[in-house]
């Protein structure tokens, strides 16, 4: 990544600003649902600025949905196939894609129905959640939260990527869940988010983010 100004910012700032770029963001591919990225660490809580970012949209008179992937987890018998903590599986194999392009995607392309499936699977009960349908009006935006998200070429119309230095990371993220922490690094190293995110923020301290965007 070459230089980037970072700027200190307040989380509700950024939010605020984030919501105001997405009030004139209009698809490539003609689709009447800009789709938008919060990709990050479980442990840098891209899912909090999401609902932070479409509470602003709501005070402004847009329409959103936020989708997190946990909601679309593959069952317990696939994600464990290998061993509770087997990081290849982790980084490839946690999440059911397809579902989230069937489910999700596919309804937002040009044509589609606007019909969004919000979550799939429930990780806690390991079985489907049979959650109703959401049908979003064009111009309402979809917003996907989630770790690893950048490198399934998802349609995505805007990426944020919520960045967190690996001490940060490593200090943030529960014990039990650090064998994890190599799923991220390679992440880093072949998908390179930092670099490739539209808005790059900096989330080291929880309380004063920065972000270059």
């Amino acid at each position: 990544m070459g230089r980037v100004r970072f700027e200190a910012i307040t989380w509700e700032r950024l939010g605020d600003l984030l919501a105001d770029r997405l009030l004139d963001l209009k698809p490539d591919d003609g689709s009447p649902w800009p789709r938008i990225a919060f990709d990050g660490a479980p442990a840098a809580r891209p899912g909090d600025l999401a609902v932070r970012v479409s509470e602003a949209l709501r005070i402004r008179g847009r329409s959103s949905l936020v989708v997190g992937t946990e909601g679309f987890l593959r069952p317990a018998s696939l994600r464990f196939e290998y061993g509770h903590e087997d990081v290849e599986a982790y980084y490839d194999g946690w999440f059911d894609t397809a579902a989230l392009w069937r489910e999700v995607f596919g309804p937002l392309d040009p044509g589609g129905t606007g019909r969004v499936l919000p979550d799939l699977w429930d990780p806690t009960s390991d079985r489907a959640t049979r959650s109703p349908y959401v049908p979003l009006p064009p111009g309402a935006i979809l917003l996907t939260h989630g770790p690893l998200l950048l490198k399934h070429w998802f349609p995505f119309d805007l990426t944020v990527h919520v960045l967190l230095s690996p001490g940060a990371l490593r200090r943030r993220t529960p014990e039990g869940e650090h064998w994890t922490l190599p799923a991220f690094e390679r992440y880093e190293t072949e998908t390179a988010p930092a670099a490739t995110a539209d808005v790059l923020v900096r989330a080291d301290d929880p309380r004063h983010p920065a972000w270059n965007g």
